[in-house]
C-alpha cells in the first residue's frame, strides 16, 4: 500500500493597475507586446520601481490565512533563461518573504475537517508568453512584469480530493479579498502540482515530480491521479528509482498522461542573489493596519448566515463557496424573502436550470427578478408550481416584470373565499356519492375532491385556502 504526498505552488496574479516595477497596464488580451516598456524589455538602464498595491495585497491574504506578514522582507534574483523573460532573470523573494507560516482549513463532507499548513507565500513578476505557431514561435511580453503572489504548501494532502478541496478553499478566499480575478482559463490562477508516493508507515519523502501550469480543477485531479499511477507502477515493477526522477511534466489532456518537459532544477542552478536595484520592502504601521483589516472570508460568512438565517451548514457552505453565489444570496435576501426559499430557488430551481456550469449571477436572471418571485410565492399570489413555470419563462423571455409574467400567463392564484367556496359547491354537487362515500367514513376522498377543485380551478386556487375550506364544507 502506497501513500500519496502532495505539495501545490499557486501563482495568483494580483489584480493590480500596473505591473509590479513599471507603469504598464496589466490589462489582459491586448493587442501583443503593447503594454511593455523599458522596464518590461530589460533595457540598460531601467530600474524597477514597487507597486506599494501589490504589497498591500499580499499582507492581506497573510491575514486571511492567518501567517506571520514579515514587516520587512526583501527581493531576490532568481537567474534562467526563456525567451519569455528578456532580463534572464526573475525578481522574486527567496530568503525572506512577505507572509510566512499560514494555515488553510478544509472541510469535507462528513462534517471533518484537516488543516493544511502553507509555507510561504512571495510576490513575484510574471513571465511573458510563448505562442507557438507551427513552425514558428513568439513571444508576448503583454504578462512580463506582472505582480503574482506565489502561494506555497507544505505536503500535506494525501489524495486529489484534498488538493482539490484546498484550491478551491484558496481561490475562494483570494476572490473574497479581491486581490485577483483568479480566472483559471486566463492564467491568473495557475497551479503546479508537486506528487510523490510512499509506502503506508514510511515517514521520508521520496523523489518528488513538479506537474506545470494546469488550468482547470478537474485537469488538476485527473493529472494526479495519471501521476499517481504512474509512480505506483514503477514502484512495483522495481525501475522507481531509475525511472522516477525530480522532473517537471506537462499534462497532456487529449493523450491522458503527464510527459516529461526538463529536468527539475535545484535552488542552485538559479543563482539567487539579493536583488540590487530594490530596496527592502518595509511594511509601516500604517499599511499594516491596513492589510489586517480584511473583508469577511467564506468560512465567517458561512458561520454568519447559519447563525442570523437558520441555514443548515451544508447549504451555507454551498452559497459562500463562491463570492458571486454569496453576493446573489444576499442581494435576494434584500426582497424580504426566507433565507430558506432563497437557497431552495437559487441553488436548486435557478442552478438547476441553467446549463454549461453557468453561475447565476452570469444568467439573465437577476437577483432582484428571483427574489421577486418567491416573494410573490410567499405572499401566496402564485403557487410553487407556478413559480417555476414563470422562472422557465424567464429563462427564455428576458424580461424582469413578474407581476406582467404573471398575469400574461394567467398564473395568479384565487383566494377569494366567495370564489373558492361557489367552486366547492360545484364540485361537491357534481359529485354526491363521492360525498356520501366521504361522510360515511372514507377520509382518502378528501384528495379526490381538492383534484376535482384545482381542475375545476385550472390549477389557481390557493391550495392552503381550498383544503381549509374544503374541510369546513365537508363538515357540515
Amino acid at each position: 500500500m502506497f501513500e500519496t504526498i502532495i505539495g501545490l505552488e499557486v501563482h495568483v496574479q494580483l489584480n493590480t493597475q500596473s505591473k509590479l516595477f513599471c507603469s504598464c497596464p496589466t490589462s489582459f488580451n491586448h493587442e501583443q507586446n503593447t503594454n511593455t516598456c523599458p522596464t518590461c524589455l530589460a533595457l540598460p538602464g531601467a530600474l524597477p520601481v514597487l507597486n506599494k498595491e501589490a504589497v498591500r495585497k499580499a499582507g492581506m491574504f497573510g491575514t486571511a490565512v492567518g501567517a506571520t506578514i514579515n514587516r520587512t522582507s526583501f527581493f531576490d534574483r532568481k537567474s534562467y533563461f526563456y525567451p519569455d523573460s528578456p532580463s534572464a532573470y526573475q525578481i522574486t523573494q527567496l530568503y525572506t518573504p512577505i507572509v510566512e507560516h499560514g494555515n488553510l482549513v478544509i472541510d469535507f463532507e462528513d462534517g471533518s475537517h484537516k488543516t493544511i499548513r502553507i509555507n510561504r507565500a512571495h510576490i513575484e513578476a510574471d513571465a511573458g508568453k510563448n505562442i507557438h505557431e507551427g513552425a514558428i514561435s513568439k513571444v508576448d511580453l503583454n504578462r512580463a512584469g506582472t505582480p503574482l503572489l506565489e502561494i506555497v504548501s507544505e505536503p500535506d494532502m494525501r489524495s486529489g480530493d484534498e488538493a482539490i478541496l484546498y484550491l478551491k478553499k484558496l481561490h475562494s478566499i483570494v476572490r473574497y479579498l479581491d486581490i485577483s480575478d483568479a480566472n483559471m482559463q486566463e492564467g491568473s490562477f495557475r497551479v503546479d502540482v508537486n506528487v510523490s508516493i510512499r509506502p503506508k508507515g514510511d515517514e521520508k519523502l521520496y523523489t518528488r515530480v513538479e506537474i506545470k501550469n494546469i488550468n482547470s480543477f478537474r485537469f488538476i485531479q485527473k493529472a494526479i491521479e495519471l501521476e499517481v499511477a504512474r509512480q505506483r507502477e514503477a514502484w512495483e515493477d522495481g525501475v522507481y528509482e531509475s525511472e522516477i526522477r525530480q522532473e517537471t511534466r506537462l499534462f497532456d489532456q487529449a493523450k491522458q498522461e503527464t510527459r516529461s518537459m526538463r529536468g527539475k532544477e535545484e535552488a542552485a542552478d538559479y543563482r539567487y542573489f539579493p536583488e540590487p536595484d530594490l530596496l527592502k520592502v518595509v511594511v509601516d504601521d500604517a499599511m499594516y493596519a491596513d492589510v489586517i483589516n480584511i473583508p469577511e472570508l467564506p468560512d465567517a460568512k458561512k458561520e454568519r448566515l447559519v447563525s442570523e438565517y437558520g441555514l443548515r451548514e451544508y447549504d451555507a457552505a454551498v452559497i459562500t463557496a463562491d463570492l458571486d453565489t454569496a453576493h446573489y444570496f444576499e442581494s435576494m435576501l434584500t426582497c424580504g424573502i426566507t433565507a430558506k426559499n432563497a437557497v431552495t430557488w437559487l441553488t436548486v430551481e435557478l442552478q438547476g436550470r441553467l446549463k454549461g456550469g453557468m453561475g447565476a449571477h452570469e444568467s439573465a436572471i437577476t437577483a432582484q427578478t428571483l427574489g421577486g418571485l418567491v416573494k410573490r410565492i410567499e405572499e401566496n399570489v402564485i403557487s410553487g408550481k407556478a413559480g417555476k413555470e414563470i422562472l422557465d419563462y424567464l429563462i427564455e423571455n428576458e424580461t424582469d416584470e413578474i407581476d406582467v409574467v404573471i398575469e400574461k400567463l394567467g398564473l395568479k392564484q384565487v383566494s377569494d373565499t366567495g370564489a373558492l367556496e361557489a367552486l366547492i359547491d360545484e364540485v361537491l354537487n357534481a359529485n354526491p356519492e363521492k360525498l356520501a362515500e366521504y361522510k360515511s367514513g372514507k377520509d382518502k376522498l378528501f384528495g379526490f375532491f381538492v383534484g376535482q377543485a384545482m381542475k375545476a380551478s385550472k390549477g389557481s386556487a390557493n391550495t392552503q385556502t381550498l383544503n381549509d375550506l374544503l374541510v369546513a364544507k365537508l363538515a357540515q
